[in-house]
């Protein structure tokens, strides 16, 4: 066999006159290739370290300040050293001046003391543009702006804003320009709660709040606001650590359905019904994604193409697996892995991703994809369900984690799982968007994404590759490394290079077999009984979880943002007003509303939470239950999309209160006191969460000329037991795609009721403007 042979890298054969030993030159080879991808990349990550350490300066920048500076301190005839050169020659004892005095002529002298002027010049140039660029993106008055229009000021601000910016910025080259989140005032964040639950407490319920909120604001607020202004002042960013611990890595809770979420393919675009060739294209496309993401030549993210947003969390987008432990989880990040890890039919596979000093072509993985789909072998006692583990609850797996999978082969094929660039599931299942059946079919595409069997997907997992069996496919990814627009990110590339790729006629990828390519390494397991034991817990767990999900996916096609600006309002204000007059129809009832916001307008900012249950949408939903004029309703729709879009404003401008009082009350904790207060702000559950899926790359799809490649974006599970979770992505011009989630158990709950609800809504919404049939 060809891996056998290139696995040696020593050969013995045996003769009558003894042993010869001879080098396997093939085997060097590689290794030598090996040995040199490493440095080469090793060199790339060190450049790339001094070109972020140095921007917004860069190495053409430094020639000009030094040249310049030598040019006109000999035009002016002056010392360009500024007198390093005398202040060495009169200290005879100093070592350094005593070798200069001896091994340089004076010209020398007076160049290198130039020299390190200049240089210290140009350092200097370079803190200045960083501060004011730091105080700069400290201003956030353009987000005041009514849309469409922009102040002088705001005109001002952004060509500041891009002359500090310097020229073809890396991904990191921001990180060291950006503000701090701020710490909001105590008064402030107790003031904009009471006002958050207003509509949902009678008098009683408020009056209470309001005394548990003064006492709070009084007495022990002052206190732990103190430590979260030290905090501030000493990290980079006061809530995201904590965040990421105490949300995430400390839950003992399954992370499949009440962490992880999911991404969809394309909605009507189907380009090959070849299994192995989507994942030659996509893995390939993914590989593609992480070489740009090494060298640091993804663009960062920038509003208006001028504000930059932190890109610290693409760190752990690969390499990178959630290990379980018994109190807490922990984030394994390896700085590289030449390897991904694959699932099929119950067998996991070790696949090496590089060949001959390259990336594997999509054509050879492809390849490979083929001989794990060929390979008749069946799973090892155990093995099948296996990764069931990472489904369960998390105490469970970090003990069988430590007694089972410790030492011997369990541990290095776990380590192979784990340290792998990403895992990939090839799934014997077919799923796609059905026009005939859309409803059942994009329900049980959703269903299968979230969860899957419990066993066939690699939970812990930064994030798995899901290619089903008719050539669809889709993403799971976990939640604590980053959040979805990460994800989103590598989404797009991968779906707008899936076309560039192409396909065959026979819809195999392009290209041709490796004929000594060696084949993927099947992983050896040892399962003892106890094991196998508990990983049927952690199924039977997993299962009921799973079976209780109710997903509901559909695409709005009546319109979407373009015919929602013409209505002068934003497309996301209108969404979540929908949403709210939805809910009320559904329950009968207002709640407590959930939608994420980014804060990575800060370093290290992950997300804020606006609150989008008002007092204004909540009258605008009574109007629209009530029996009142067409003008009335628009006026307060007007009045709850403008109160909604200055509490996204705020809640992107660190004006949120929700990451504040959380880090409140974790303080509290650390002091040991008790807060009535914090206790029951924190305890207040999200009975409608909801969140927008951005669409970042919009020039990677030309969706006027090419409308089917639609993106149709991913979804969560309900982060509550008798409410919903709703996810959307605004495409183009006329398409709105909704994911919903509840549970079966909760009679108050029903996905696809709800999703009828906000049709109706949408659509109720829309008619109060009277648009004419021009405008629609």
């Amino acid at each position: 066999m060809a891996e056998a042979h290139q696995a040696v890298a020593f050969q013995f054969t045996v003769s009558p006159d003894g042993i010869d030993l001879h080098l396997c030159h093939e085997a060097l080879r590689q290794v030598y290739l090996s040995g040199l991808h490493s440095w080469k990349k090793r060199f790339v990550r060190f450049k790339n370290g001094v070109m972020t350490g140095v921007y917004p300066g860069s190495p053409a920048g430094f020639m000009v300040v030094v040249v310049s500076y030598m040019s006109y301190n000999k035009y002016k005839q002056l010392d360009p050293s500024l007198g390093i050169q005398k202040t060495l020659s009169v200290s005879e004892g100093n070592c350094f001046a005593l070798l200069q005095f001896r091994y340089m002529s004076s010209d020398s002298q007076r160049i290198v003391g130039g020299v390190l002027v200049g240089t210290s010049l140009w350092i200097t140039i370079i803190m200045i543009m960083r501060n004011v660029l730091k105080s700069l993106l400290s201003w956030h008055g353009w987000m005041q702006e009514r849309h469409g229009t922009v102040s002088w000021s705001s005109r001002l601000w952004l060509l500041l804003v891009r002359l500090f910016s310097g020229r073809k910025p890396m991904l990191y080259s921001f990180q060291n320009s950006l503000p701090r989140l701020p710490v909001p005032s105590v008064k402030d964040t107790c003031k904009r709660y009471l006002e958050s639950v207003r509509p949902l407490m009678d008098d009683e319920q408020y009056d209470r709040m309001k005394g548990l909120a003064k006492d709070f604001e009084k007495n022990l607020g002052p206190r732990v606001q103190w430590y979260l202004k030290l905090k501030s002042w000493w990290a980079s960013n006061y809530v995201s650590d904590w965040w990421e611990e105490y949300i995430y890595l400390r839950g003992r809770a399954p992370i499949m359905v009440n962490s992880n979420y999911y991404a969809m393919d394309f909605l009507y675009v189907f380009p090959t019904s070849i299994q192995a060739a989507r994942a030659g294209n996509t893995i390939h496309a993914i590989m593609l994604y992480r070489r740009k993401l090494d060298r640091a030549q993804i663009k960062p993210l920038m509003l208006q193409n001028t504000i930059p947003m932190c890109s610290s969390q693409y760190e752990y987008m690969f390499n990178t697996t959630r290990v379980p432990g018994v109190e807490t989880d922990t984030l394994q990040h390896m700085n590289e892995s030449k390897h991904i890890a694959v699932y099929h039919k119950g067998r996991f596979f070790k696949v090496w991703m590089f060949y001959d000093g390259r990336l594997l072509l999509p054509r050879e993985i492809e390849q490979q994809m083929e001989r794990i789909l060929a390979d008749q072998s069946e799973p090892l006692p155990g093995e099948e369900r296996l990764a069931a583990l990472t489904a369960g609850d998390r105490t469970p797996w970090a003990k069988a984690r430590e007694t089972f999978f410790s030492r011997g082969k369990n541990k290095q094929s776990l380590d192979a799982i784990e340290k792998a660039a990403f895992f990939v599931t090839l799934d014997d299942s077919e799923q796609l968007y059905d026009k005939d059946n859309p409803v059942q079919s994009l329900d049980s595409f959703a269903k299968s994404l979230l969860h899957g069997k419990c066993y066939d997907r690699w939970f812990d997992k930064s994030f798995n590759m899901i290619l089903f069996k008719n050539g669809t496919m889709g993403l799971n990814a976990e939640h604590s490394w980053a959040d979805a627009p990460i994800v989103g990110h590598l989404w797009e590339h991968v779906l707008s290079m899936d076309p560039k790729l192409g396909y065959t006629e026979d819809g195999h990828c392009c290209g041709k077999p490796h004929p000594n390519l060696p084949g993927p390494m099947r992983l050896q397991w040892d399962i003892p009984a106890e094991c196998q034991e508990v990983i049927q817990s952690s199924l039977t767990v997993a299962r009921a979880l799973a079976d209780d999900v109710d997903c509901h996916s559909f695409p709005f096609t009546q319109f979407g943002k373009g015919l929602i600006k013409k209505c002068r309002t934003s497309p996301d204000a209108f969404i979540q007003i929908a949403l709210q007059l939805a809910h009320y129809r559904d329950k009968g009832k207002f709640c407590l509303t959930y939608e994420a916001s980014m804060t990575r307008l800060f370093r290290e900012g992950r997300t804020e939470t606006v609150r989008s249950c008002t007092t204004e949408s909540c009258d605008f939903v009574r109007s629209m239950i009530r029996d009142e004029t067409r003008e009335e309703r628009l006026r307060l729709l007007k009045v709850a999309a403008e109160k909604h879009q200055n509490m996204y404003r705020l809640a992107m401008t660190g004006g949120g209160i929700d990451r504040h009082l959380f880090c409140m009350y974790v303080v509290s904790k650390y002091l040991g006191e008790d807060s009535p207060f914090l206790k029951e702000v924190l305890s207040e559950p999200w009975r409608l969460s909801t969140s927008q899926t951005p669409m970042q790359q919009l020039e990677l799809f030309d969706l006027v000329r090419h409308p089917e490649y639609a993106s149709s974006g991913g979804g969560f599970g309900p982060v509550a037991d008798d409410g919903y979770g709703v996810s959307y992505i605004i495409v183009g011009e006329n398409l709105i795609n909704f994911h919903i989630s509840s549970k079966f158990s909760s009679p108050e709950t029903d996905s696809h009721r709800f999703g009828a609800n906000i049709r109706q809504a949408m659509l109720d919404i829309l008619g109060l403007f009277q648009l004419d049939n021009k405008a629609k």
